[in-house]
């Protein structure tokens, strides 16, 4: 009796903090080389931000993150936080946006991951009518947030940045361009 192997899983892990402004440099040749020593398969990177996609037989995000973080830092020599989330995750962020995307441009509208769900407590303190028109909305994992001049301009993403809403959680933002494109190279 043969035992079927199962179907690979593709996610996306989005990595944080790597080449800006010269620092943490990673080509992305060669991150698409160590995931593949890693052993994962349909390897594809998006822009030089730190989002690469890939197909993996193993199902816990959270293992593959930890393994993948271990191999950039013994590969590049510095550490690099990451998420992986799954291609059906990502069409579920996607389809519960609360602002009228179609309507926006990609550059006003941003979504955070974030490692596990927050507590709703951690942004309690935001006064978010003193942050309009800037809004935030909270989603399974995610943030949500709406810029209309940009993330570099948006006050609220400084407040929403400060470690008493982000403490404890590994964190990265795309804009919403890049959340649409990670959701086509999924395929989900």
């Amino acid at each position: 009796m043969t035992t079927k192997k199962p179907a690979p899983t593709t996610y996306a892990a989005l990595l944080r903090g790597i080449n800006v402004g010269g620092k943490k440099k990673v080509p992305m040749a060669e991150l698409r080389t160590v995931l593949e020593g890693l052993g994962h398969t349909d390897v594809r990177t998006y822009l030089q931000s730190g989002n690469v996609v890939f197909a993996s037989p193993r199902t816990d995000p959270d293992d593959l993150a930890r393994e993948l973080e271990s191999a950039i830092e013994a590969h590049f020599g510095f550490p690099v936080a990451c998420l992986v989330v799954d291609g059906p995750h990502l069409r579920a962020v996607a389809d519960a946006c609360p602002f009228p995307a179609a309507e926006l441009e990609g550059r006003q509208l941003h979504v955070t991951f974030f490692s596990r769900q927050p507590a709703p407590e951690r942004f309690a303190t935001l006064d978010q009518a003193a942050f309009l028109p800037e809004e935030f909305r909270l989603g399974d994992c995610a943030l949500y947030l709406y810029a209309p001049d940009g993330l570099g301009r948006s006050r609220l993403a400084d407040a929403l940045a400060r470690p008493a809403v982000v403490k404890g959680l590994d964190v990265t933002t795309r804009n919403w361009n890049t959340v649409v494109k990670l959701v086509e190279l999924t395929g989900s």
